[in-house]
């Protein structure tokens, strides 16, 4: 009995210590089983987990599936790479600095410039500086007027624009290590080519301190004049708070009907800068001279008033506008938007122009002065808004040839011609106006009607 107990233990033993055949398959069976199970549950979690952050951190395949958290009638999310153009791919040949100079469509036209240059020069262009000393004294920056993420990332598939230097090549700036530089001004791209792509390389961060130096339109490459247009009317946009308003005063010229942007350059600054000094007083005229003397980028200091007229320089006075107006046969009744600074000589100079179209506003006029109070003192603001206004309207009426005068009507012709592929024109694009100023009684002609 002792034995066969023995016997019986140690065989026991022995299959415990060996299983049989079916018992090893069940457990392998069971291990794979639990393996495929674990595999499964940590696939689909990944799984899951990439299709909530496709869009940042998921494979290109995931991207734009629905979430399993979005409703079926719901719309993917779009990738928001994807409506940026992809960013060009160039050698670096340095950095470049601009500061801009003048009132806000002559820094909006540098500014257009000088992402060309940056563009053909392959340099990288930082967020250009706006003027801060001019006549009007404006401390506004870049992103105070314009959406500067916009302007960058439109951009990225021309040149590539940064808010300010990296650190390195700021503590070159700090030290000294860079070279500072008026351009020659009405020079071709050659120029900067020959003349100003050497500097970069050279010193590795170039700074140019006066940009209305007016890159020379004739014999420009086609995708230069492409660029600077893409520039101006798609890259340049103005910040949401601008626009808002802008839009607000758009909608309350509306509800009275059609209106006409007289952009009024009868202003202190352009009667001291042009020397026009027709119909004001003596002590007007010898406080517009005194005034021409006290800025020393003024080049012209002498200018007789009687020869710049009759050769056509000078702005229309308010009361010749009230008589080009009335030509034209603009309705009596019609809204005039003054589109201008204060101008000089007050209500003693608007007097003609108001008895003949009673119907005169401003933004001043329309709006609460709580909504300009972040705007007051800050001339480029108040422009970009006339500006705004001057795109919609029924009719533009420039006064004066100059800046101003030549953006508004590109950016009206590139809008039309926009909205015309589309079938579709609104009422602000009716027709546009212009003058040349000549000794003739003939003081505006009509450029283009849209019907």
């Amino acid at each position: 009995m002792g034995c066969k107990a023995a016997a019986a233990m140690a065989l026991k033993a022995d299959k415990l210590r060996f299983p049989s055949v079916a018992a090893v398959a069940r457990s392998r069976m069971m291990r794979l089983w639990v393996l495929r199970a674990t595999t499964t549950v940590l696939l689909w979690t990944c799984v899951v987990q990439l299709t909530a952050t496709g869009d940042t951190w998921g494979p290109r395949v995931l991207r734009g599936w629905p979430s399993c958290r979005m409703a079926p009638e719901a719309v993917p999310v779009v990738d928001k790479e994807a409506a940026l153009p992809p960013k060009r791919i160039y050698r670096n040949n340095g950095y470049l600095m601009v500061s801009c100079n003048g009132g806000l469509n002559q820094m909006r036209a540098a500014i257009c410039d000088m992402v060309a240059i940056a563009r053909h020069l392959n340099v990288t262009l930082i967020v250009p500086e706006l003027d801060k000393t001019s006549f009007w004294n404006d401390p506004s920056e870049f992103q105070d007027i314009f959406d500067v993420e916009h302007f960058i990332n439109s951009l990225r598939g021309e040149v590539r624009i940064v808010r300010e230097l990296p650190p390195r090549m700021k503590r070159r700036v700090e030290l000294g290590m860079f070279h500072s530089m008026p351009p020659i001004s009405w020079s071709d791209i050659s120029y900067y080519h020959n003349q100003i792509l050497p500097l970069v390389r050279q010193h590795k961060v170039l700074h140019l301190n006066r940009t209305d130096a007016r890159l020379a339109n004739n014999g420009l490459p086609l995708d230069i004049q492409k660029l600077r247009c893409r520039v101006n009317y798609g890259s340049l946009k103005f910040t949401s708070q601008i626009e808002e308003l802008g839009r607000r005063v758009i909608k309350i010229l509306r509800k009275n009907g059609p209106f006409l942007v007289l952009h009024l350059r009868y202003e202190m600054d352009m009667l001291a800068f042009s020397g026009c000094t027709e119909g004001c007083t003596r002590e007007e005229a010898d406080e517009l001279t005194r005034m021409r003397y006290a800025y020393p980028w003024w080049k012209e200091k002498v200018i007789d008033s009687y020869v710049k007229r009759k050769d056509g320089l000078c702005p229309l006075t308010p009361e010749e506008i009230a008589l080009v107006l009335r030509a034209l046969d603009i309705d009596r009744s019609m809204q005039i938007y003054i589109a201008a600074g204060e101008i000089y000589g007050g209500k003693r100079r608007m007097a003609s122009l108001t008895s003949a179209y009673p119907n005169v506003v401003r933004k001043e006029t329309l709006l609460e002065p709580s909504d300009l109070r972040f705007f007051q003192n800050h001339s480029s603001q108040m422009a970009a808004l006339d500006y705004m206004v001057s795109l919609e309207s029924d009719i533009f009426v420039p006064t004066y040839d100059g800046n101003m005068a030549k953006v508004v009507e590109g950016h009206r012709r590139y809008i039309f011609h926009s909205l015309s592929k589309k079938k579709y024109i609104p009422l602000g694009h009716s027709f546009f106006v212009n003058n040349y100023p000549t000794r003739t009684s003939s003081y505006a002609t009509i450029l283009s009607c849209i019907t």
